[in-house]
């Protein structure tokens, strides 16, 4: 089991947290999803076999964006 952090934009409550929650839990493998309007983080909980990459696509489809951290 492995733990990912996304930075998403666009989230601006509860609803949106819902949409991602559900969206994200649909995938095979993720077991647990948070997701924070507030502070824009999404923290899943999956197995080692799901990418980052499948999780942030996910979000997008659905009309949010990925902001990265990199510098």
């Amino acid at each position: 089991m492995k733990e990912i952090e996304i930075h998403a934009k666009g989230m601006v409550c509860e609803g949106c947290e819902n949409r991602v929650k559900n969206a994200l839990g649909e995938i095979k493998g993720v077991k647990e999803v948070e997701a924070s309007h507030q502070t824009g983080i999404v923290k899943v909980k999956a197995e080692e076999k799901v990418s980052k990459q499948t999780l942030e696509e996910a979000i997008v489809d659905i009309g949010f964006e990925i902001e990265t951290m990199e510098k």
